[in-house]
């Protein structure tokens, strides 16, 4: 698959990655410190991706058939993995809170691995919530897996 790129507005230092519209959301949902520091909490069918930008957010997105084992870690800030089951085969990429669809992938229904690059970190500013002069950037790759369990590759540390 080619890659796609992605930008959209979001809020609260997030968004999600789901194959059923964040249904996960509708109950009281516990995001733990565990989950803030890896930057990525897994839910049902669902990841929530924890962002350093309040705002813009922009990045890309590639389906894989095998996992990239050529990972430049001096490239990139933070890099965590997860599972997510798309078990409708429609994968989404929604915006926080509202829920509104930023992207949709059609996949073959299954589980997935997903890897999360975050790059440019420190150049978010906390003053700068609307503007577009972050460069935080964040690159997703997924290929099919049985493997759900959360995995920290490269741990970013607040300055």
């Amino acid at each position: 698959m080619k890659i796609k790129h992605f930008k959209f507005y979001t809020e609260y230092n997030q968004f999600y990655l789901s194959s059923d519209n964040a249904d996960f959301l509708n109950n009281i949902i516990d995001f733990d410190s565990s989950s803030y520091k890896s930057r990525l909490k897994i839910e049902k069918n669902s990841l929530v991706i924890f962002t350093q930008s309040y705002g813009n957010i922009k990045g890309e997105i590639e389906i894989l058939e095998t996992s990239n084992t050529n990972i430049d870690y001096n490239k990139y800030d933070h890099i965590v993995e997860g599972g997510i089951n798309i078990q409708s085969g429609k994968l989404k990429i929604l915006d926080c809170p509202h829920i509104h669809k930023k992207l949709l992938l059609i996949v073959k229904p299954g589980k997935y691995r997903v890897r999360i690059y975050s790059s440019n970190l420190l150049t978010v500013k906390e003053s700068d919530l609307v503007n577009e002069t972050d460069n935080d950037y964040y690159r997703i790759e997924l290929w099919p897996s049985e493997d759900m369990k959360r995995k920290v590759l490269k741990q970013y540390e607040e300055r």
